[in-house]
């Protein structure tokens, strides 16, 4: 199998719609991330993908060819549960090998592929231990192999590490995104961490209330986000929004509001003045000494988070998060003048948060 495509998927449990016709196509050999709070049917496309949930509406194709009415164990996919889903009783062995066993393949096979998994995953002195002699990150991989073990042609996995702890969460994301490299075959990850779907996917797909917000490479989601909902779940500090109108003054495009007035774009174009100006915090630039054209503000709080620092800024009632560079050594309350990048403004319709410009990526000042 090389391409899994969706074609008007919709899911329904009673009155309450899961995923609501959902289009998608994921190519041969891609990582492709489904993302969003919890709730909004990301895991449900992925147990129907592989076969655990079935689709009110709409076809799913491998390779081009219908598999909405197959069972799981008859589709080319393996999927890699939250819960790790390991038999306590068995060696890490046996949990490694037991789909090949329920598949009938002859024992040397079996006992090939499972030492050619581990020795992938690392966890070859592994092999003879149970599940309750394992850490959470050796029960993890044992999980994946299990996986991999198979030659599927889809590997699915459903937020698999969510029961980490945050430092074994780094590395194992590295560790699978090595693994899809070397097995070569597509994967459909689930996650609700931005940050998960960012570092590994080839593409994501933002999804809210069983809708996809937007699908694009992670550079894209990021630098041009297709609506507020998807600026504001995609970044690490969110993103900062500020409500105001759109006028001209003195010939230019200008941003009003109680608190900022900005110049944007001339090009932007809209029937309803109203919008909502989004400003990463990295795009942000703090002073102590008047600029032309930064606003005045009092500095809110201050949060050092290694080489940046985290510091909101009150202005006129709005509170404003910027990320700087270390050191910065103001304390609450002190007088500071925050400017905004111009380039790196992003507006949105007041009604539904529709983006009305993104801007062209450009190197940050």
């Amino acid at each position: 199998m090389a391409e899994v495509r969706l074609e008007g998927i919709t899911k329904s449990f009673g009155g309450k719609t899961a995923v609501d016709d959902l289009n998608l196509t994921i190519e041969d050999q891609e990582f492709l991330t489904l993302v969003g709070p919890s709730g909004c049917g990301k895991s449900t496309t992925l147990r129907m993908i592989c076969g655990l949930e079935r689709a009110t509406e709409g076809n799913i194709f491998f390779d081009g060819k219908p598999v909405s009415w197959l069972p799981a164990n008859k589709r080319d996919v393996s999927m890699v549960f939250q819960s790790y889903a390991l038999y306590p009783h068995k060696t890490v062995r046996q949990n490694i090998g037991f789909a090949l066993k329920m598949m009938r393949v002859p024992k040397a096979t079996i006992a090939e592929q499972v030492l050619q998994a581990a020795r992938t995953l690392d966890i070859e002195d592994l092999l003879d231990r149970k599940p309750r002699e394992l850490s959470g990150g050796q029960r993890q991989r044992v999980a994946l192999g299990r996986a991999i073990v198979r030659d599927a042609g889809a590997y699915l996995l459903d937020e698999p590490l969510s029961n980490l702890d945050a430092q074994l969460r780094v590395l194992m994301r590295a560790e699978i995104k090595r693994l899809h490299v070397d097995v070569a075959r597509t994967f459909i990850y689930v996650t609700h961490d931005q940050v998960e779907a960012m570092t590994m996917s080839d593409r994501i797909a933002v999804m809210r209330d069983g809708v996809i917000q937007q699908c694009a490479t992670p550079e894209e989601i990021y630098e041009r986000p297709a609506n507020r909902f998807v600026a504001s779940f995609m970044g690490s500090p969110p993103m900062n929004f500020v409500t105001g109108e759109l006028a001209d003054v003195n010939g230019v495009r200008t941003f009003r509001s109680s608190a900022l007035t900005q110049q944007v774009h001339p090009d932007v174009e809209t029937t309803d003045p109203a919008v909502v100006l989004g400003i990463r915090p990295e795009d942000i630039t703090l002073s102590t000494t008047p600029v032309d054209g930064h606003q005045l503000g009092k500095v809110f709080v201050s949060e050092p988070l290694g080489p940046d620092v985290l510091v909101t800024v009150r202005i006129e009632g709005e509170l404003i998060k910027a990320r700087v560079p270390t050191p910065f050594r103001l304390g609450h309350d002190s007088t500071v003048y925050v400017g905004l990048n111009p380039n790196r403004l992003h507006l949105f319709t007041a009604s539904d948060g529709t983006a009305l410009h993104a801007p062209k990526r450009e190197e940050r000042s």
